[in-house]
């Protein structure tokens, strides 16, 4: 006899408008995290590799955690939820950081679907949800749209009123958030590793950020369980037609973070997640490249901090290749997210 205990997760007719999910194991992050996500990634921006940094150049208590450990604990905690039989994760809008991350916080998270609408082929639907995470039980950390493709348990269940949210397509940059304590007027250039200012930078700018990596699925599956995202794709083989594993898409963001270090060192602190697509899947073997441009850029009410508009695209091809003839994402393109980050004047 088989049981009914184990989860199975949702599937698109589970899901209605304005259902509100409280999703289970609140995480504690501590050093150790910070350590794994170094070694996964390699990152070397200043803010979050030096305690020392973060205490002289930028008053801010240590240690500070890397944004996308925040955003990869909040976002883990939703998969049991949201994506466990998801085909794929399609994008993000609306996202904001709130608050910094220290050692020692706890993590928790809440979802309410925003949007619901059935595919065409009857088998799979879109569910748009809004996530927000908090630290220490009620503080506000992170909220984030996003809009994953989900199977039907029964593709003869009726399909919903389809209901498809009106989405913002940038986070005004007033409503981006400055740590309190952020004091950037004796900031540590050489330090920081460049020299380049907020006014450096010109919009439409591309910056190629010059360094790969080629995947291994080692590490993918070691980041995916360290978020504790149980997504059956990015494990088991027999979860995908071709029998590879799906590479976690915010595996791709944090490799594209880490290597857009070259060009935009002093990009410390992201603020925003204005848009963002996983164009094409990733697979253990692909070699990862990144390259940036500048969209817009912004003064803050701090007369040390400003703020750049970015776009951040992971491929497999050259920089500044994004879309073909057709309008269409190019085959060798992974990701395309549009962010703001703090930079100091």
């Amino acid at each position: 006899m088989s049981s009914t205990k184990t989860n199975q997760g949702y599937f698109f007719e589970d899901y209605s408008v304005g259902q509100v999910i409280d999703h289970a194991t609140p995480r504690t992050l501590h050093d150790g995290d910070v350590a794994m996500y170094q070694s996964l990634y390699g990152p070397r921006f200043a803010l979050q590799s030096s305690w020392d940094f973060a205490a002289r150049g930028s008053a801010l208590r240590n240690p500070i955690m890397d944004d996308l450990i925040t955003f990869h604990t909040v976002f883990g905690k939703t998969v049991p939820d949201i994506s466990l039989n998801a085909v794929a994760n399609l994008g993000y809008a609306e996202g904001r950081f709130l608050e910094r991350v220290e050692s020692g916080d706890t993590i928790r998270s809440t979802s309410e679907i925003i949007g619901l609408k059935e595919n065409s082929n009857g088998k799979t639907g879109i569910v748009w949800v809004r996530t927000r995470g908090f630290k220490n039980f009620d503080t506000p950390v992170l909220e984030y749209v996003r809009w994953v493709m989900v199977r039907k348990r029964d593709a003869s269940a009726p399909a919903p009123e389809p209901t498809v949210p009106d989405l913002a397509q940038s986070v005004p940059a007033d409503a981006l958030h400055i740590p309190e304590t952020l004091d950037w007027s004796r900031y540590d250039f050489a330090a920081a590793g460049e020299a380049h200012r907020w006014g450096d930078y010109e919009i439409g700018e591309i910056i190629d950020h010059v360094d790969g990596v080629t995947l291994t699925d080692p590490e993918h599956m070691m980041a995916t369980r360290l978020w504790q995202n149980t997504a059956k794709v990015h494990f088991d083989v027999t979860a995908r037609p071709d029998g590879k594993r799906l590479i976690y898409g915010g595996h791709i963001i944090s490799m594209a973070r880490a290597l857009s270090f070259n060009g935009l060192a002093n990009a410390q602190l992201i603020a925003a997640i204005n848009a963002g697509a996983h164009a094409n899947p990733a697979m253990a073997g692909d070699t990862v490249y990144a390259w940036s441009e500048v969209l817009d850029r912004a003064e803050t009410t701090d007369p040390h901090v400003g703020a750049l508009r970015l776009r951040l695209v992971a491929t497999k091809g050259a920089a500044g290749r994004l879309r073909g003839a057709d309008g269409k994402y190019l085959s060798d393109v992974l990701l395309d997210l549009d962010y703001w980050v703090l930079i100091p004047r």
